[in-house]
């Protein structure tokens, strides 16, 4: 017995205006387990197909009133009955009947009497066929609903990445227009500081000694101030560069960078009684003066952030996923982990000038260098327990030959 979606008996709906005929086809379609509704007249079979349609209809043609034919033509005009199978039921055994049942829309034909046999081979073929047609239907129907949904997701799809294309270029540009103002500012003013800076130090020169305690006062502020305000301009002037200055990239031992930024900060390792060590360094493919500066602004806050101890700075390089993993590690006062992101801001800082001096543009100038290298810049510390500093930077070949450790 063919059964619907929801698992409920089909339904059968018999048309005939002799109940001695319905009485026989419900009793063998019945005993099936079919749901039977029945219809004496084709208006009354009309309505019933309309207000519920059934999955099968055996439809007599001759009829009082509407025949057979007249309301298989009502039902496939229909939208809504249009799909129901008919099955002609009629005494009529002539050709031309069975082929005009045909052209009505009918599927097949029964002929009285009735040969339950039959009756039960026809019924089951045109409930399957009309199964595997609502399987069909259903399919097509969410398969276009899914191809719609897609259609949709892609189109949103492509504005979101228009969009975030739009909003890309746009950054880049504000990117490019901020440094460009940053350079601008910065080296505008560098020259008309280093005229007030040579005045107010040629004042301090002159007549320190000569004026009362407050002028010298006055004056060691005003150069204090210009000395400061030379060195903002600076690195806010390498800051600027890091992007649009920088030299091309190419193979650099990352133990020599090491050596001339030992060299460099000699006078500050010397007095602080720092001891820096390191593993074996590796070859890479960068910016050497940028590397340089990494290497120069890490190891240096390392000696001036450091605790009641000498201080200890240890050095590793590890190969890890495509990428070379330096690391920083000191013996430091260390960062409170709220902290870890705040200290890698321009300007942010953590302690006053009096207490540690500087800019508070280190940490900021390394991260957007190894950003430059597409590499990622982040720090593990607590607060009275030395932090370590990690930069990552991609492994590239030159020339066919991947660098490794030498």
């Amino acid at each position: 017995m063919n059964k619907s979606d929801t698992d409920k008996p089909a339904v059968i709906q018999l048309v005939d205006d002799m109940p001695e005929n319905l009485k026989v086809l419900r009793k063998i379609l019945a005993e099936q387990g079919y749901g039977i509704r029945t219809s004496i007249n084709g208006t009354l079979a009309l309505r019933s197909a309309h207000e519920d349609p059934p999955d099968l209809i055996l439809l007599d043609i001759r009829m009082p009133g509407m025949d057979g034919y007249e309301v298989c033509r009502e039902l496939k005009a229909d939208e809504s009955t249009r799909d129901i199978p008919v099955i002609f039921i009629s005494a009529l055994d002539e050709t031309e009947d069975k082929v005009k049942a045909f052209s009505f829309g009918g599927v097949d034909f029964i002929t009285k009497p009735f040969q339950e046999e039959e009756v039960l081979a026809r019924v089951r073929t045109h409930l399957g066929i009309r199964e595997l047609q609502r399987g069909l239907q259903k399919e097509i129907a969410d398969r276009t609903l899914a191809e719609k949904a897609a259609l949709k997701n892609e189109e949103t799809a492509r504005m979101a990445l228009k969009t975030l294309h739009e909003r890309t270029e746009e950054l880049e540009r504000s990117n490019m227009d901020l440094e460009q103002f940053a350079y601008a500012i910065s080296h505008d003013l560098t020259e008309p500081l280093r005229m007030v800076s040579s005045y107010v130090k040629l004042l301090e020169r002159r007549y320190k000694g000569k004026l009362d305690s407050d002028a010298d006062d006055f004056i060691a502020f005003a150069v204090d101030g210009a000395v400061r305000m030379h060195t903002l301009l600076k690195e806010m002037l390498a800051f600027s560069r890091v992007g649009t200055r920088g030299k091309p990239f190419g193979p650099v031992e990352a133990e020599h960078i090491l050596e001339q930024t030992l060299t460099d900060l000699s006078v500050s390792i010397r007095e602080s009684g720092a001891v820096v060590t390191h593993d074996a360094l590796p070859r890479v493919i960068a910016d050497a003066s940028q590397l340089a500066r990494v290497f120069q602004n890490l190891i240096a806050n390392a000696v001036k952030f450091r605790g009641e101890e000498p201080p200890r700075i240890h050095i590793t390089a590890e190969k890890n996923d495509g990428e070379w993993v330096f690391s920083f590690k000191d013996n430091g006062i260390g960062i409170a982990p709220k902290y870890s992101d705040r200290i890698f801001v321009i300007f942010q800082r953590l302690h006053t000038r009096e207490e540690y001096p500087g800019t508070g543009m280190g940490l900021a100038m390394c991260k957007k260098i190894v950003e430059r290298h597409a590499g990622r810049l982040w720090v593990e510390s607590r607060e009275g327990a030395g932090s370590t500093f990690y930069f990552t930077i991609p492994i590239k070949e030159e020339n066919g030959y991947e660098y490794e450790n030498k």
